[in-house]
């Protein structure tokens, strides 16, 4: 009977873990279309083109070398093989927590679900340096992003181990990130920010005196259903990181998760417009499409544990803040297209502050000590890169490219050919 309840439950958890990853994985198509719509139309095939990309580049980079880096057992040389029934059904049954206590699945399973978090990771990136970055400097950034700095700031975390042998963020600070606040998002958002400083604003973003001169998208369908999508996939990115669905408790937390995601989604949403028409007087959609992606990214750290009140007051304070730091962006000439590093940066630190307010044995002097060691890592070595690869190859494309579009320029390919007249 025990190993029957063992079998079902592998084989519950299994599935549960490969249809969330499947969900992240519709995320990419989130983020093609968001950012896409977000774009000028002259730039729009060249951002499609680089979400495929970084999506298939992570893909193979993290299961190379980076799955490894993150949690050992690397999947690339040594195969996955079989599974050993007897020899899993006698390491399960020798745990303390037994057949049914901790989560218990395919390890082929682990690595789908974590392999499209480092996609979304470099997914965010894309959006930042959007409509002047070359196509290769930026792909090439991506193969030592998702194989070497995501996994490395992803051991010191969900891998359990000590940054650089000194200190243990879990065991010594009792660092809490249920599925990515700072591990994903921020260490995203960072990332993109030292590309974007080597980068330099776009061509006329901004006026002579300083003042940022609005640059509308192509198409914004396009960028709502691209948002939809997002929040959609994040029932997957939250939810799946239950990690576990075959018992009762598990399967109520998994329910409160998706329940809180929906609500802090929502509430940002709605809050943000309601500053958008305070601030502008009309209901910017854009504020509106950021807002929703806010409270989801606040809600990541730790979905949970709050009530739905308290879900949809966090989703809130992240839909004002989202807008509050896009502008403040702007004032200080971060250009960021699609309000990356607002969304996922500033509003993933709040996210992961907000922590210790619901969940026991957390602390913000840990949650402080964990965003400073991924952000230091993640935008210290990005820094580094990008610097590399701007001397090797550089960054920008030219002048002339960028005002014709990088569409022209890299792919050579019109997105709306009965629109625009670009490539020759």
């Amino acid at each position: 009977m025990q190993e029957q309840i063992f079998h079902l439950q592998y084989a519950m958890d299994t599935f549960y873990f490969l249809v969330c990853g499947a969900l992240v994985m519709w995320m990419a198509a989130g983020f093609a279309m968001l950012e896409a719509g977000l774009v000028r139309a002259k730039n729009t095939t060249e951002i499609l083109t680089k979400n495929v990309s970084l999506y298939a580049i992570a893909c193979i980079m993290y299961l190379v070398c980076g799955y490894e880096f993150m949690y050992g057992g690397g999947y690339f040389l040594s195969g996955i093989g079989a599974v050993d029934v007897d020899a899993t059904l006698t390491e399960f049954a020798g745990r303390e927590d037994g057949f049914t206590g901790g989560a218990i699945y395919s390890k082929a399973s682990d690595f789908f679900f974590q392999v499209v978090f480092v996609a979304t990771a470099m997914s965010i990136v894309s959006g930042a340096v959007a409509e002047r970055m070359k196509l290769w400097a930026f792909l090439a950034f991506a193969v030592v992003m998702t194989a070497v700095i995501y996994p490395m700031e992803g051991s010191w975390t969900w891998g359990g181990n000590a940054v650089f042998g000194l200190y243990s963020l879990g065991d010594d600070f009792g660092f809490s990130d249920f599925a990515g606040s700072g591990i994903v998002h921020m260490a995203g958002a960072a990332a993109a920010l030292a590309g974007v400083l080597l980068l330099g604003a776009r061509k006329g973003k901004y006026s002579k005196d300083g003042k940022a001169i609005a640059i509308p998208g192509s198409n914004m369908p396009l960028a709502t259903i691209g948002t939809l999508i997002l929040w959609m996939g994040w029932f997957g990115f939250n939810g799946g990181s239950v990690l576990k669905l075959g018992d009762i408790g598990n399967a109520n937390s998994v329910a409160m998760v998706f329940l809180n995601t929906n609500a802090a989604a929502a509430a940002g949403a709605v809050a943000a417009m309601i500053l958008s028409v305070v601030l502008f007087r009309k209901a910017d959609l854009t504020m509106v499409l950021n807002g929703a992606l806010a409270g989801l990214v606040a809600i990541t750290a730790e979905p949970s544990t709050p009530t739905a009140l308290q879900a949809t007051l966090f989703g809130a304070v992240a839909g004002v803040i989202v807008v509050v730091s896009i502008l403040m962006m702007d004032k200080v000439k971060i250009d960021d297209p699609v309000g990356a590093i607002s969304v996922h940066g500033v509003v993933g630190f709040f996210g992961l502050m907000l922590v210790p307010l619901t969940k026991e044995g957390t602390s913000f002097v840990g949650q402080l000590v964990g965003a400073a060691t991924i952000f230091v890592w993640v935008f210290g070595t990005s820094l580094i890169v990008w610097y590399v690869l701007k001397l090797v190859m550089g960054i920008r494309v030219s002048e002339e490219a960028e005002y014709e579009g990088v569409d022209a320029s890299e792919c050579g390919i019109e997105a709306y050919p009965e629109f625009v007249s670009s490539v020759k």
